[in-house]
């Protein structure tokens, strides 16, 4: 078996140095045209494929992108790479992935940005849900690695653009839906409240409740943990109220949390919609095949991927303004500059709240199922 060649190797054999074969990788216009010809023909010959992450290294800049995730079993994970996979296929760029274990989170997320940091192969960085990971990141932009975040999860560092889905507003649509259905008793089971997430889906709890004159009710709010077990269990707090106390509609601060509403459902032998309403938050993929299937909020996951590399891409332009960007750096962001509209419910409508750095809410979507209803008789008395 033939041994690879290298950069090495193809500057030996056209007598040049490796820089100028990575100028011509690099198609770098410095380069005498009879040269060129020269390195091309013998790269040719050799059927020489360069090594991304080397040719990157040689120049000086790096054509990989780091993409930074949470577990990869995370149900929004795919929808969201379908959106970063539709740009980076039109760009040179490829994708290095990154990943924080469920274990040692800590320890795990401090390794994870060293390591970045030490292997110099990316060209800019999309941290995808960073959660606590997030305080990390500043440091990455001090080193000169443009960073975007992609649904904070966390409190955002200032310095850093970012892009996420209108949880206040999606909310806001969520709990209004069971209001005008006729709900009065509705229970709102909160995502961990050290994200802001959750924080601005309960805002948009309570913004419904106080628009429609009703008070809000501590005895119906309960925090969960976005997964199946920490909805189940607040569901069963409320599920063993007196019947005519307890909720007659719950909004799940996410869909996993509404799975587990579900289950503590049919343990308690309440039907959904007839006796309990149920909404929920994502729309990730399994939302719409389950029985019933499950009203909730659509996060625009694919778009906010899209448009989350493009502002990568547009800050990778602007290396002059590391951790910044112009205000509507691409003709995809451009198409949101114009709106004000914080509760739309077109998912290609966004709020551009600031221009240095960007941060983007897209829009989110109501889709009505199969797990709302008007509230049971003894409630509409």
């Amino acid at each position: 078996m033939s041994t690879r060649m290298t950069i090495s190797d193809i500057a030996r054999l056209a007598g040049v140095s490796k820089a100028t074969v990575s100028r011509v990788l690099n198609h770098k216009p410095d380069v005498d045209p009879v040269t060129r010809e020269r390195i091309l023909r013998i790269m040719e010959e050799h059927n020489f494929v360069p090594s991304v992450a080397a040719s990157g290294l040689a120049a000086g800049k790096g054509h990989l992108i780091g993409v930074l995730v949470p577990a990869l079993t995370w149900p929004l994970i795919p929808d969201i790479m379908r959106g970063i996979a539709e740009v980076v296929e039109e760009t040179s760029y490829e994708l290095v992935l990154y990943s924080i274990k469920t274990s040692n989170h800590e320890r795990d997320r401090s390794d994870v940005i060293n390591r970045i940091l030490a292997n110099r192969l990316i060209a800019g960085l999309l941290a995808i849900f960073p959660g606590q990971s997030a305080r990390y990141l500043p440091a990455l932009q001090r080193q000169g690695l443009p960073v975007v975040l992609l649904d904070d999860q966390g409190l955002p560092p200032e310095q850093l653009p970012w892009i996420t889905a209108d949880n206040r507003a999606g909310a806001y649509a969520a709990t209004r839906h069971l209001l005008e259905l006729g709900h009065r008793r509705i229970a709102h089971i909160q995502g961990p409240l050290k994200y802001q997430v959750s924080r601005e889906r309960f805002q948009g709890y309570c913004d419904a409740l106080q628009d429609y004159g009703i008070p809000l009710d501590p005895s119906l709010i309960l925090q969960g943990d976005f997964m199946p077990p920490g909805g189940r269990a607040c569901a069963c707090q409320f599920f063993a109220m007196p019947e005519r106390s307890r909720p007659t509609a719950i909004f799940a601060a996410s869909d996993l949390t509404a799975y587990g509403v579900m289950g503590a459902a049919e343990e308690f032998g309440l039907r959904i919609p007839e006796d309990v309403s149920l909404v929920g938050f994502d729309d990730i993929s399994s939302s719409g095949h389950m029985r019933p299937p499950l009203t909730t909020v659509r996060q625009p996951l694919t778009e906010m991927g899209r448009c989350a590399l493009e502002l990568l891409l547009s800050l990778l332009e602007t290396p002059d303004r590391p951790g910044a960007a112009r205000l509507c750096p691409s003709p995809l962001l451009a198409r949101f500059a114009g709106s004000s509209q914080l509760q739309s419910q077109t998912a290609m409508t966004a709020t551009i709240e600031s221009a240095e750095p960007v941060r983007l809410r897209l829009a989110t979507t109501l889709v009505v199922r199969a797990t709302t209803a008007p509230p049971p008789c003894y409630a509409r008395l």
